[in-house]
């Protein structure tokens, strides 16, 4: 085999295997950090911290128990045939909610079950055998490659999936594939997927849904496959 014959198997093995590399970033295989692994600070809006916190905090946090409500937590209520009763109701400065005809409840520092049957015998003294949907919305904020970054009230029935939607979807930036949740500035081992109950995935009120960018290499896929057949048709006129 001649020497331009050689250069040009070469120059066609490095396209070939460069042309995949970018296609398995673009897809994402490179996306993903281990499990467990210390969140990177891939961006400059990036919050989560350097390195990962010691185990005994991760589990502290991630074993606080049930979340009773908090300041700023909605109450959304739903009363079969009275609809001017229904209706969304915030938790207040002093920690209450007021409903109609009910008036001011305290219900801060409570389990939401409590705070359920609470509301439910408040307004049986004014309904006969009501039929009452109480759900308890959580403030949570969704960060990172997001189109309207921001705090949004969730319930429980949602998915990640919908609180993204919330803050607009992902950005062309962003990655599905890698959402984090992080509790008081700590990432928790939390796997959270675009199909995950916000029920089911640990998330309490002043938790941050984040969503991390792409790697830069699937993010530019288009300039790299650019580059390497420049450089290719370099190496293959050269070699003429």
């Amino acid at each position: 085999m001649t020497a331009p014959d050689r250069i040009r198997r070469l120059a066609v093995m490095l396209a070939s295997s460069c042309a995949m590399a970018a296609s398995l970033a673009a897809c994402g295989v490179f996306a993903v950090p281990p499990e467990g692994a210390p969140p990177t600070a891939t961006t400059g809006r990036t919050v989560m911290p350097e390195e990962g916190p010691p185990p005994e905090v991760t589990e502290a946090l991630l074993n606080q128990g049930p979340d009773p409500l908090r300041l700023g937590d909605i109450v959304r209520l739903r009363i079969w045939r009275e609809a001017e009763m229904s209706g969304d109701y915030p938790v207040n400065e002093d920690g209450d909610v007021v409903l109609p005809r009910v008036g001011a409840i305290h219900v801060a520092g409570e389990q939401p079950a409590e705070v359920k049957t609470r509301i439910t015998q408040a307004f049986s003294r004014y309904l006969q055998n009501p039929s009452i949907e109480v759900t308890l919305l959580r403030r949570v904020q969704v960060l990172g490659a997001v189109r309207n970054p921001g705090l949004y009230p969730v319930d429980p029935t949602m998915t990640v999936s919908d609180a993204l939607a919330l803050a607009g979807g992902t950005t062309a930036d962003g990655s599905p594939n890698r959402v984090v949740l992080i509790r008081d500035g700590v990432r928790l081992p939390v796997k959270l997927e675009a199909n995950t109950p916000i029920a089911g995935a640990s998330i309490r009120s002043g938790d941050q849904i984040y969503v991390d960018q792409r790697s830069w290499l699937s993010r530019n896929t288009g300039v790299v496959t650019a580059a390497i057949t420049g450089v290719v048709s370099l190496i293959i006129a050269f070699a003429k």
